[in-house]
């Protein structure tokens, strides 16, 4: 079982316009909703993947609640704690039918009180029994600890479940320094950690700070990465326009993947690049044309570097 932790879970809001017009009005051509957050995008991937998924994290408020039935809804097995402090979170994403372009925005989320956190640490440590991978993943609601991601790294480093972290900002530093086996930043979140350009040189830092491996989004330019096998650049040859919010998840999900089937980093990269690429063909956040991550994975360019 792989466990995917959403700290900050959504409820996924996604309008796609035929052409959006700023300063207008625009018609919306077709609206969806479903329950999201970077956490459950990942288990969403896993679980089309057929892996064994159990989705976890924090729910508060009537959206709390629509998330949660959705996720039923929809097969995928959820153990989230219920919290008090307001509503879990809304999500709003606009894609531009004639360009392909999203805009997001996001709402913060509920306040978490101390509490209620350690309750989710308590429920977060039995949940790991029988767990072969752990994702962290996402943002975090307000006050939640700076060192939240840190706390879980190390809950789960005691049970002997290795960790793939996705995060930013302090939650990314603070993370980094309890030694997760793997970390996927993009360039922003690696700048804004490191202040280093360089995607390997920052990737190094990271790994000199904890991090077991590093691997860097470059968006269209695909991913490097920095581990202790070696160091590597992959990209699909031909770059593909379509919806881009769930390609860091299903990547995301390829790592933790690997974790759990055992294959080298170079295959780990090719699953990485051809997951996320068959995201950006679909209209929604955790979900891939697996005929294309199939179809792509012969494809991507791989350099040792």
């Amino acid at each position: 079982m792989i466990l995917c932790v959403t700290l900050n879970a959504a409820l996924d809001v996604t309008y796609l316009v035929d052409t959006v017009r700023w300063n207008s009005t625009n018609r919306v051509a077709s609206v969806a909703e479903r329950a999201g957050g970077k956490g459950v995008n990942v288990g969403r991937v896993l679980a089309m993947l057929g892996h064994e998924v159990v989705l976890t994290g924090l729910l508060a408020g009537d959206r709390g609640a629509r998330i949660s039935d959705e996720l039923t809804a929809a097969g995928l097995v959820h153990d989230f704690l219920p919290v008090e402090g307001g509503e879990s979170r809304r999500t709003l994403a606009i894609v531009d039918g004639a360009t392909g372009e999203t805009t997001g925005f996001w709402e913060g989320g509920p306040r978490i009180e101390t509490q209620a956190w350690s309750q989710f640490r308590d429920r977060f440590s039995g949940l790991l029994t029988g767990a072969r991978a752990v994702v962290l993943s996402g943002s975090m609601p307000v006050a939640v600890p700076d060192d939240a991601y840190a706390q879980l790294v190390a809950i789960a480093r005691e049970a002997g479940v290795p960790v793939v972290l996705d995060a930013d900002g302090v939650a990314l530093v603070n993370g980094v320094a309890a030694a997760p086996d793997i970390v996927k930043p993009n360039t922003d979140e690696l700048y804004a950690a490191t202040g280093l350009d360089d995607p390997l040189v920052g990737a190094a830092l990271l790994r000199e700070r904890g991090a077991g491996a590093v691997v860097v989004s470059l968006g269209v330019g695909g991913i490097v990465a920095s581990t202790a096998a070696g160091r590597w650049a992959a990209r699909l040859p031909t770059a593909l326009s379509g919806n881009p919010t769930g390609a860091g998840d299903a990547g995301v999900a390829a790592l933790a993947r690997g974790l759990v089937t055992g294959n080298s980093w170079p295959e780990r990269l090719r699953e990485m690049v051809a997951l996320s690429a068959s995201a950006v063909l679909r209209p929604l956040a955790g979900d891939v044309d697996l005929a294309s991550y199939h179809r792509f994975v012969d494809s991507v360019e791989l350099e040792e570097i």
